[in-house]
């Protein structure tokens, strides 16, 4: 039996991509899986995954060096076969791991030097000098890897081209984990946006749509705002009246709030980081039978318009948010229609089904090569 380790110093211990997806397929593969965290809410064994807490670290700063230095203190304990890294600021354990013979993934779950350019909390002045460090450590790092795992294949091609060798295991829902059994006619007269709540996510344009609605539909808003400026200003904005806080969600009951909805809504702003990304949510809102209301980016267009299930509009235009809410609100057939064309996208192509095949064939090859070696 082979023994695998997943490492996150930053995402929680149930990530969708981490351990609902990647941890869960392992252990039902019947391999022995470890996930360590830094939530600080202890050990526990949760569908055949072993989760061990090497405590939370408050602040950026510490949570980049303690918490880093202990996740591989654990990481080496466990002396694993495979270890897989979730997080930028693990590179440097990953080659230490690799010193120690160890087989090494990476996973790219965005593009690092794309994200670093939209980091709020840099000084504009620094974000490309940091942004190009971050690259030149990357590409440094990823090179004597086994492997990087890419979750969209324009970060796999980024990475091809920098000769790392890298493979795309695409963010795609699991089939029907999000379908929902309310009937499109007993549907609220609402829109939903479900995941984390920031600037840059669009928020403060969504909401401001909300008060140019003529159909008067309202905004299921579930998620954390990652910024209480950026949440004060929703506050104060006309269309908050027409939200519904719900605050952080289970995945049960992001189930329940996309069954009620009559859209979902990915408006992400023009980003550097955005416009080449594949969110989950846009999938997962068409899984659950949703026509998705989303950004006009060239990616993001191609897989709207080629299935058509949905409506591409400017994200930085709250007029032409309000408008397509309306349209699928007021015109409930091809609204439908084109909820039912996203689904039978996801069943046909984007789910984890086809991604899990990638991984655990990427998995083989390298138990593969450590036998041999």
């Amino acid at each position: 039996m082979t023994r695998f380790v997943h490492l996150t110093s930053v995402h929680p211990r149930y990530d969708t991509r981490i351990f609902l997806k990647m941890c869960r397929s392992l252990a039902a593969a019947g391999h022995q899986v470890t996930l360590v965290v830094a939530d600080g809410k202890g050990d526990e064994r949760k569908e055949g995954v072993q989760i061990l807490d090497v405590g939370k670290s408050e602040g950026r700063l510490r949570r980049m060096f303690g918490t880093t230095r202990r996740v591989f203190k654990r990481a080496l304990a466990l002396n694993a076969d495979i270890y897989h890294l979730h997080d930028p600021e693990l590179l440097p354990i990953g080659l230490r791991l690799k010193r120690r013979g160890k087989r090494v993934i990476f996973d790219a779950h965005e593009d690092l030097p794309a994200q670093i350019l939209s980091k709020p909390y840099l000084h504009p002045a620094l974000r490309h000098t940091v942004s190009v460090m971050a690259a030149t450590l990357e590409r440094f790092v990823c090179r004597r890897l086994d492997t990087v795992v890419a979750a969209t294949p324009t970060i796999r091609d980024k990475l091809l081209d920098q000769g790392v060798t890298a493979t795309d295991i695409n963010n795609f829902p699991t089939l029907g984990e999000l379908e929902g059994d309310i009937s499109w006619g007993e549907k609220s007269r609402e829109v939903c946006y479900v995941g984390g709540i920031t600037a840059i996510r669009g928020i403060r344009e969504v909401v401001a749509a909300m008060a140019l609605c003529r159909s008067k539909a309202r905004l299921n808003l579930g998620g954390k705002f990652a910024e209480q400026d950026v949440k004060r200003d929703a506050e104060k904005s006309p269309g908050w009246s027409a939200v519904n806080e719900l605050g952080f969600l289970s995945r049960s009951e992001m189930k329940s709030v996309l069954g009620r909805s009559l859209a979902g809504i990915v408006t992400f702003l023009p980003e550097p980081n955005h416009v080449t990304a594949q969110p989950n949510k846009m999938f997962e809102y068409m899984s659950a039978g949703l026509p998705v209301i989303a950004s006009h980016f060239p990616l993001w267009r191609e897989i709207i318009e080629t299935n058509e299930c949905g409506i591409c509009v400017d994200p930085l235009d709250p007029k032409a948010i309000a408008d397509a809410i309306d349209w699928l609100v007021e015109n409930p057939t091809p609204a439908r229609t084109m909820g039912e064309n996203g689904s039978k996208a996801v069943m046909e192509r984007y789910n984890w089904s086809v991604e899990e095949e990638k991984l655990l064939a990427l998995y083989d090859k390298l138990i593969y090569a450590s036998d041999r070696s």
